[in-house]
This record gives C-alpha cells, structure tokens and sequence, in this order.
C-alpha cells in the first residue's frame, strides 16, 4: 500500500469560512467550507472556529464529491 507523504495545509483565510443559511447565527451542527486557498477547499466543524481545518481537498475532488453526494451515491439514511 502507498502512502503519500503529507504535505502542509495552506493558508485559508480566517474570514472565508461559510456555511449553509440554514445553520442560523450561531453555527449549531453545521460543515464550513472555505475556498480561499488556491485550489483547494477546506472543510470543518462550525463549532471548530478557530481555523482548525478538518478536511482539506483539491478542487477537482471536491467537486467529484459535491456530484456524488447531489447523484445520491452514498448511503447516508
């Protein structure tokens, strides 16, 4: 099995995090996403404010997993 060596997590924005409108004000059980960084999207928990990013994809598979997700490819009942 291959593992890839790990490389840094760019620079987001502190300011470009966003989430759903139907997360309200105070954030509750929502994902940010934050497309500041060239090429890649970051994702976190909202109640993970302080910048901490969770997940980091290059754009190409994030917009694999945006199709994905609106084809209802996963079993997420």
């Amino acid at each position: 099995m291959l593992h890839p060596e790990p490389t840094a997590t760019p620079a987001f924005s502190a300011t470009g995090w966003a989430s759903a409108s139907a997360c309200g004000p105070n954030g509750g059980n929502c994902v940010e996403v934050n497309l500041t960084a060239p090429g890649r999207v970051g994702v976190r928990d909202s109640k993970r404010f302080t910048g901490d990013v969770l997940l980091n994809f290059d754009t190409t598979s994030w917009n694999r997993f945006l199709a994905d997700m609106r084809a209802g490819s996963f079993d997420i009942d």
